[in-house]
């Protein structure tokens, strides 16, 4: 029995079955449910919410949100040998979990969930960045999702939350901070997790803004910033000169030196120069 529930500890779950973790996968297990627990707590209120988890694995989280109150949760995992465990969670908490055996990139949860909506996933690292920047560009906005709390790899974590003027800043961080406030809210070392990646670990909460923060067109944007940070050593009237013939006029007519580089530029005079980009 373990500390959150009735439910065996997972060290054991992982002996009984077989559920050594896949590198192909992108797997790394935490395997202490006082920690899944306190990740699930910083989602929020899920009492009444349904609660999306991409990759459960043996059912760390899955357990964390279904101790604290989730209304329900909507688990996808790739990894069958995984589902005979996960099933013996939706034994203990009957009508709460449904387990979808796939790919996340490939499977619309919105036909299994119903608003309000909550994301939480310790994210396999090969898809984790992939999966974050379809959640901050759907076609409309606001997103179905209010917030995503989601393991990366610090570094990662780092890119999403980072400010102007240092290393870490760039396309991600525009991405998120544009439409969501993005915090850290928990660092955790590699020794927390079986197997021990070689990097340390990160939870990002986001919670979704009802509108971008500045006004600008998403594509425009997107091009834009794409542009300024693919050659972000270079001047911006450099890097951004395939972008408009008289760029210089436009950073200049948007409050920005045509001199400056990407990583000097804040969120808004970037949305600023979106919107000068797109005057015809």
């Amino acid at each position: 029995m373990s500390a959150i529930d009735d439910l065996p500890p997972l060290r054991d779950v992982i002996e009984t079955h077989g559920l050594n973790a896949r590198k192909s996968l992108g797997q790394n297990f935490l395997l202490d449910l006082n920690l899944t627990s306190k990740i699930a707590r910083q989602a929020g209120d899920v009492t009444e919410c349904d609660v999306l988890e991409i990759g459960p694995g043996p059912g760390g989280l899955t357990r964390g949100l279904l101790s604290q109150g989730a209304r329900r949760v909507l688990a996808i995992e790739k990894d069958a040998r995984c589902l005979p465990a996960l099933a013996e969670i939706s034994d203990a908490y009957p009508d709460r979990l449904q387990v979808i055996e796939g790919d996340a990139l490939e499977i619309d949860p919105l036909e299994y969930l119903t608003p309000p909506i909550r994301v939480a996933a310790n994210l396999p690292y090969n898809v984790g960045t992939e999966l974050l920047v379809r959640w901050l560009t759907p076609k409309e906005w606001p997103p179905y999702w209010k917030s995503l709390t989601l393991m990366f790899q610090l570094e990662v974590a780092h890119r999403i939350t980072a400010a102007p003027g240092s290393k870490a800043y760039g396309r991600l961080a525009i991405l998120a901070q544009w439409r969501a406030d993005a915090h850290i809210v928990i660092q955790l070392p590699p020794s927390a997790f079986t197997p021990p990646p070689k990097v340390s670990s990160a939870v990002v909460h986001l919670t979704a803004l009802p509108e971008p923060r500045f006004p600008a067109d998403a594509k425009v944007l997107s091009r834009v910033v794409a542009a300024a940070f693919g050659q972000r050593r270079k001047m911006l009237r450099a890097s951004l000169k395939g972008v408009a013939p008289d760029i210089e006029d436009r950073l200049i007519a948007a409050g920005i030196k045509p001199t400056e580089r990407a990583e000097q530029v804040p969120l808004e005079e970037f949305c600023a120069l979106a919107r000068a980009v797109a005057q015809k």
